[in-house]
């Protein structure tokens, strides 16, 4: 991801993160998907009404699909509301998702979704990553760095 895509995604007005999967798993790569979603779907992530908590992505027969993602049904919505956690595609180009399987195959790694946000068009977008579990001692580490980032900020507050 380069300088101006981050750029974008900073602009975006809605950012939704999966705080937990950063520290969970270490990200090997990374790729950005559409998803297909109907209109009360939308309009509820617009509205922020989105959680990425304990989902993950899977590939059938040659499309990519991302189980477990809750989207809140929509509030003013009617009888035509959707499910809050119901599979959704995901819109990669065939090689990426070939890449994926085969990578995704070997022992240790999966795929997970770490962002939502709202492209310049008006559109959904997922950010996947292709993941690594971490083991105990790394998760420590991850925390150990965290707090002396914290420790070095407010020492720079103080200057």
């Amino acid at each position: 991801m380069n300088k101006e895509q981050q750029e974008k995604r900073k602009k975006s007005p809605v950012q939704i993160r999966n705080k937990k999967a950063s520290f969970e798993y270490f990200f090997v790569d990374t790729y950005t998907a559409g998803i297909v979603l109907t209109g009360t779907e939308i309009k509820s992530i617009r509205a922020g009404k989105a959680s990425l908590v304990d989902s993950y992505c899977y590939i059938t027969k040659g499309e990519m699909w991302v189980q477990g993602m809750n989207i809140s049904p929509y509030f003013y919505g009617s009888y035509a509301n959707h499910e809050a956690k119901r599979p959704r595609k995901l819109l990669l180009n065939r090689k990426e998702i070939r890449n994926l399987e085969a990578d995704s195959k070997t022992p240790g790694f999966t795929i997970i979704p770490t962002l939502i946000f709202i492209d310049e068009n008006g559109r959904a977008k997922v950010d996947i990553a292709l993941a690594r579990g971490k083991k105990e001692y790394d998760k420590r580490q991850t925390l150990k760095e965290k707090e002396d980032r914290r420790e070095m900020n407010r020492a720079k507050k103080h200057y």
